[in-house]
């Protein structure tokens, strides 16, 4: 389990190795000059006044009440039968009470969890602001950190089980992007820059980074790196294009909303654009690198073929790719804006009216704009393959190598001779005019025949 599945491919010729370089490394100095002068000297904090003390504690016992009448509320507000009453009894495992138990009502609210003798939860203690002395403890939510822990290292285990060194590498680099991210794109949007262009600046050097690091240093990387590049900058050009015909402004969700409200100078259009050009990244570099491959494999195992026949035979498996993957991109949205499709069911405005709100509108652009950017990304990528896998093909280097690469014909005498052997009807016998290391038809033909 775990072997590569990847041939080492012969290494590209002096010729290509120098334009792939004279191509790839001022485009690296470029975006590592850019990602310096826009890195952020400071990450902006918004206030959010002073947080409440949250302690660890678990569950000893769950007690159960009827819960009391409750008066009707205003007309359209849906009843909750199945509301829990009753008290909670906690062991506080850390805090000014660690060690000893305390009573919490029974969580209830939207979203509030639900709880068991054994859970480790979190406690918030709230102060009465008329007494300060005054404080109860309510259940926030259930610890996550052991659970979060097991699958993360799961998840490594794996990765490094089936992929080997390939596998830990795909690791590092995971690990370097979400350092880039965490570091350089937040912050830098934070900071008021354009998000856009942090976004693609991030975006360039995460993709030189991983890809090199995961698929290491050759002309087959190169070429992904290139595509991806050029499919990040389109992606990007159509994202602006987009959104500005479809007049959006980035208030869409309530996330968004949110944001403006604690960071008033964050460009929100800005960072619609910032987040498809950063989604489309993930799935860009697996087309391709996967286009790249493909067309070096097939340069391979048939060396004959031109720049063109390689460019056909890559797009023929590139439009298979692009078919699963566009159902990819758009299960991936749907499954993150299930709430938001539950809401397009439930309202009653008309269906053209929905679909054209902002909040919809959103959905669909990302959608269409990440396609088109994968589209683009496989002819891109694939000419560029074909060229270089054919450069390689072609050079004088390789045909002095192989002079011998087509068989010399049998001379005329030999053939006659070879006929008479066979056509002797002497069992057993040879004919005189034969060459001495011929054999009898019973005892077979030499092997160096």
């Amino acid at each position: 389990m775990g072997a590569d599945h990847t041939s080492h491919a012969p290494s590209a010729p002096p010729r290509v190795r120098r334009v792939l370089v004279a191509t790839v490394v001022p485009l690296f100095v470029a975006t590592l000059v850019a990602a310096l002068l826009l890195w952020p000297e400071r990450t902006p904090t918004a206030d959010g006044g002073e947080d409440v003390p949250r302690y660890q504690g678990t569950v000893t016992r769950v007690l159960t009440v009827p819960c009391p009448p409750v008066e009707p509320g205003p007309e359209g507000t849906p009843e909750r039968a199945d509301r829990p009453c009753g008290t909670v009894t906690v062991r506080a495992d850390s805090g000014p009470d660690a060690g000893q138990e305390v009573e919490t009502p029974i969580p209830d609210g939207p979203g509030a969890p639900r709880v068991a003798v054994g859970d480790e939860i979190i406690l918030v203690e709230l102060v009465d602001p008329a007494d300060p002395e005054t404080s109860s403890y309510n259940i926030a939510e259930h610890q996550r950190g052991k659970p979060l822990v097991w699958l993360v290292v799961l998840f490594a285990a794996a990765i490094v089980a089936f992929g080997r060194w390939r596998g830990l590498a795909a690791l590092g680099g995971l690990a370097a992007s979400f350092a880039i991210l965490l570091t350089f794109v937040v912050p830098g949007i934070s900071a008021g820059r354009s998000p856009l262009l942090i976004a693609v600046v991030g975006s360039a050097l995460i993709m030189f980074i991983v890809l090199y690091l995961t698929h290491g240093i050759s002309a087959q990387t190169s070429v992904a790196v290139l595509g991806t590049l050029g499919s990040l900058v389109l992606t990007g050009l159509l994202a602006a294009a987009a959104t500005a015909a479809t007049h959006l402004t980035g208030f869409g969700d309530e996330d968004a909303t949110t944001l403006s409200m604690f960071q008033s100078d964050v460009d929100l259009h800005g960072l619609l654009l910032a987040g498809i050009v950063i989604g489309s990244l993930g799935v860009l570099d697996d087309v391709t690198v996967t286009q790249a491959a493909t067309v070096t494999e097939v340069g391979n195992a048939n060396p004959k073929l031109t720049a063109l026949q390689l460019y056909k035979a890559g797009t023929r498996v590139g439009r298979a790719h692009i078919a699963s993957v566009v159902n990819t991109i758009v299960l991936a949205y749907a499954g993150a804006s299930l709430p938001l499709m539950l809401l397009l069911v439930a309202d009653s405005r008309p269906t053209g009216q929905v679909l054209t709100s902002e909040f919809l509108a959103q959905e669909i652009v990302r959608s269409v704009v990440a396609t088109l950017g994968l589209v683009a990304a496989v002819p891109l990528t694939t000419a560029l393959a074909a060229v270089v896998t054919a450069a390689g093909r072609r050079t004088p280097e390789k045909k002095a190598a192989r002079p011998d690469a087509n068989p010399r014909p049998r001379p005329p005498a030999q053939r006659d001779d070879a006929l008479e052997a066979l056509s002797d009807p002497r069992a057993g016998s040879q004919s005189p005019d034969a060459p001495a290391g011929w054999r009898n038809r019973e005892g077979g033909s030499d092997p160096a025949w």
